[in-house]
């Protein structure tokens, strides 16, 4: 029951990340700033959470996990700086194209990095949540990308990927702290970069709806959705966190597509049939049992 919450939980973490795209065309603020708010009030929401709770933050696991803590802190921001270049280099479709190549990544060095054996019967199903996702994509309709473009979304990528090796060899630390000092490197990760591309100054909402928007993203979209996300990353098997992961770029499209009106082919729909096909038949497979 508790391993079921957690699937849910993180299902729903990343229903709420694939919102953010269609939230962002409403913001009038420069993405890098929308990211620094989003870790700083994300965090923020996490720990006035815990002082509700009256649970402090557990130092002595966090400082028994600061190294991995702040590898994937730093690897957060990072990731979150490279798909933003992505996007000004290339179109966003070929940009998350190239971000998610992080579960393809993350079931190929699975078995070195974390010695964990991979169930052969979900393959498949990985297999055709990447083609569901080069489907969506658009990249069968010949734009490419520019090479830039589709450099740093590969480099976002390999950053999102050590996130979830990071995770998967921290021992004995909570989701809730665990979403806590991530989003807080992430944000001291981003700072200065946003200070460089905006000429040393701090860009603020300068609108009502702006506001409540990046409030919203702040503490929905990040702080809820990563605590349900760490959780959900820790408890689970690797082949289903990649599967599952494929899941928020199709919210995204679908939400643009029915809020925001944008088109999609036949051979986008197809594409997201086949991620959302993959991620029911990999969740509903029994768990494949040792000898």
């Amino acid at each position: 029951m508790q391993l079921l919450k957690k699937r849910i939980g993180f299902i729903l973490a990343v229903i709420l990340y694939g919102t953010i795209g269609m939230l962002l065309r409403f913001v009038d603020l420069p993405s890098e700033a929308v990211a620094l708010y989003r870790g700083l009030i994300g965090a923020a929401f996490i720990l006035l959470f815990q002082l509700v709770r009256r649970k402090l933050p557990e130092w002595s696991a966090i400082k028994k996990n600061l190294v991995w803590l702040l590898l994937s802190g730093v690897g957060l921001g990072l990731n979150w700086i490279f798909l933003f270049a992505a996007y000004v280099n290339t179109t966003v479709a070929i940009a998350s194209l190239c971000n998610y190549m992080a579960p393809i990544f993350v079931i190929i060095l699975t078995p070195f990095v974390l010695k964990e054996k991979l169930d052969p019967r979900k393959l498949p199903c990985i297999a055709a949540a990447f083609i569901g996702i080069v489907l969506v994509s658009g990249v069968i309709g010949g734009k490419v990308g520019s090479p830039a473009g589709i450099l740093f979304g590969l480099l976002g990528a390999c950053c999102f990927t050590g996130i979830v090796f990071c995770n998967r060899r921290m021992q004995g630390i909570s989701a809730t702290d665990r979403a806590l000092m991530q989003l807080l490197l992430s944000a001291a990760t981003i700072f200065p970069y946003m200070l460089i591309h905006n000429g040393g100054r701090i860009p603020f909402p300068t609108d009502l709806r702006s506001g409540l928007i990046v409030l919203t993203l702040g503490i929905v979209q990040t702080g809820l959705a990563y605590c349900l996300y760490f959780a959900g990353m820790a408890a689970l098997p690797i082949q289903s966190v990649a599967i599952l992961g494929y899941l928020e770029p199709i919210v995204s499209i679908l939400c643009s597509v029915i809020f925001l009106s944008e088109p999609m082919d036949a051979f986008g729909w197809i594409g997201a049939v086949l991620v959302l096909g993959a991620a029911i038949v990999s969740e509903i497979l029994p768990e494949k049992r040792e000898g």
